[in-house]
């Protein structure tokens, strides 16, 4: 069973966007996949609900509780966990234990890249990921590739002390497919697949630590 933490140490960088397209990826895939959702803001519970009525649904689990692992079915083959915005080193530390790897997703900004900075050189301390027992891998969120600004941000995020494992680009579509419950991966345009190739690197990095 692959558990994968998605975290951010700022709000507002994609965090549970990933953390659902990555959950209707592998159960699309035919994986039996769990969401849990430790976000007090319950998004990520939002869109198992609107996602229950269709094909390849996702168990949504509250992470609010201690006992949220005892809540997860013993035939899931795959587990996403939404972290709250904003969430502390220490608090990342306390997941570790029942996780395989660890997503940081990152926005081309200033501010992004100056908050994220420190939280990662933190992380890298903790115990389990100073040892390598778990692997984390950072997100380049919200890439406009054709710009300067997230040129220079995608150098410099290759500068921080984890692997850059995907660079997704800015689309409407994960936005208007979350509304429904769904992601990029329920669909199959032409478009929509340039996108889907954004997280191939992610996905083949995360089955290396499965």
């Amino acid at each position: 069973m692959l558990k994968v933490l998605v975290a951010s140490s700022k709000g507002g960088a994609g965090k549970s966007t990933l953390a659902t397209n990555l959950a209707a990826y592998y159960a699309v895939d035919g994986k039996n996949t769990v969401l849990v959702d430790a976000d007090r803001q319950g998004s990520g519970l939002r869109w198992c609900e609107k996602r229950a009525p269709h094909a390849n649904a996702v168990l949504g689990v509250s992470g609010l509780r201690r006992d949220w692992d005892k809540h997860i079915p013993a035939d899931a083959q795959r587990v996403v966990i939404d972290t709250p915005a904003g969430i502390r080193p220490n608090e990342v530390e306390a997941y570790l234990e029942r996780i395989d790897a660890v997503l940081v997703p990152v926005l081309p900004s200033a501010i992004d890249l100056e908050a994220t900075a420190p939280f990662l050189s933190e992380l890298a301390e903790l115990g389990r990921i100073k040892r390598g027992k778990v692997a984390v891998g950072l997100v380049a969120n919200r890439l406009k590739p054709w710009t300067n600004a997230s040129q220079l941000a995608v150098e410099e995020i290759r500068q921080f002390p984890f692997p850059l494992v995907a660079e997704l680009r800015d689309t409407q579509g994960y936005v208007l497919a979350n509304a429904l419950g769904k992601s990029i991966f329920d669909y199959h345009s032409e478009l929509v697949r340039s996108h889907q190739e954004d997280w191939h690197k992610l996905l083949r990095w995360l089955k290396k630590h499965s």
